[in-house]
Parts: C-alpha cells; structure tokens; sequence
C-alpha cells in the first residue's frame, strides 16, 4: 500500500467515526407535467434550494389552478409565461399578466434566489411585478440562457422533458392539464 493509499483509506474511516456523511448527488423533487396546446413538457423541482416556491406551486397545480389558463407572455428567445387566472377568459386578453387579479392571491412571502440554480434555457422560475417576495402563480420558462435574470428571479425547476415544446407557444395557447408526476 503506498503511503497516499494509506492517507486516504485513514481520513475516510476518521469521517465515517466522526458521522460524515458521503457526498451523494442531489435528489430532484417532484416532476410537473404540463400539458398544452402545443404539446407537453415536465419540469424537475428543487424542494432543497426553493422550499416555499416549490410548496406553493405544487399545491396551486394539486388543485387545478393552472388548468384551463394560456400562456399570455410569449417572447421568442426569452420566455413563455402562465399562470394568470384571467386568461380563462379571452375577452380580458388586454389585462393578461397585469394587475392583482394576474395571480392566485397568495404570494409566497419571500423571495428564495440562488445562485446555484440559474436562468438558463430550460429553467422554471416564478415572475413578479417588481418585488420578489410578491411572487405568486406567473411562472416561465427561459428560451435561452439569460444570466440578466439571475439574482433577480426565482428558480424552482428545470425541463427534463419536451423541451421543444416551449419554444412552439403561441400567445394564447392553452394548458389543458397541470399535475404533479407520481
């Protein structure tokens, strides 16, 4: 045994007698399933990073908020966006996204940003009108990496599945089921 084998296997059992535990990869959270017009997709959680955000929206999905809304911010290369009740109807398309009726009326109360889980094509995070602890049901998903969002957003999630999808919504487009993967 050479004497950096030695080294090595000795801090390991002093870790283990000291109750250290391995470095494991982080688990993912609960996997949202979005189901549009356009097609579907799924996100990821991260319960461990954003414990709030993820609590909130998962129990907004769990009781059938999102069913039945549309996209109303669609920026091609940027974000979609969902999430406001008033989408329902297509005759307030002019108020989409704007005012307190463009939530459930909830917010989370406190803004959970990381620096970990950044804005990069793919991610989920939840939109606000200026303060972050407003935030409430508007979620998006960024179209491509936008690192001028970072340490302004949220990020609770990332697509593991569908990922073409969001970048084919329309304005308008319909969420015809939301639901927590079991």
């Amino acid at each position: 045994m050479t004497v950096r084998t030695t080294v090595v296997a000795i801090l390991l059992v002093m870790a283990f007698a000291a109750g250290v535990k391995p470095i494991t990869a982080q688990q993912s959270g609960p996997v949202v399933v979005v189901e549009t017009s356009a097609g579907a997709f799924a996100f990821e959680t991260f319960p461990e990073d954003a414990p709030k955000t993820v609590a909130h929206i998962l129990e907004l999905v769990r009781a059938g908020f999102y069913d039945g809304q549309r996209f109303h911010r669609v920026i091609p290369g940027f974000v979609v966006q969902c999430g406001d009740p008033q989408t329902r109807n297509l005759e307030k398309a002019a108020d989409w996204g704007r005012g307190e009726a463009a939530s459930s009326g909830k917010p989370i109360g406190l803004s959970e940003m990381s620096k970990k889980r950044l804005n990069v094509k793919g991610a989920v995070g939840v939109s606000h009108m200026g303060d972050p602890s407003k935030a409430d049901s508007q979620i998006y998903v960024t179209l491509a990496d936008r690192p001028d969002l970072n340490g302004r957003y949220t990020v609770f999630g990332r697509i593991v599945a569908g990922a073409d999808v969001p970048e084919r919504i329309q304005k308008g487009d319909l969420i015809t089921r939301m639901y927590v993967r079991q």
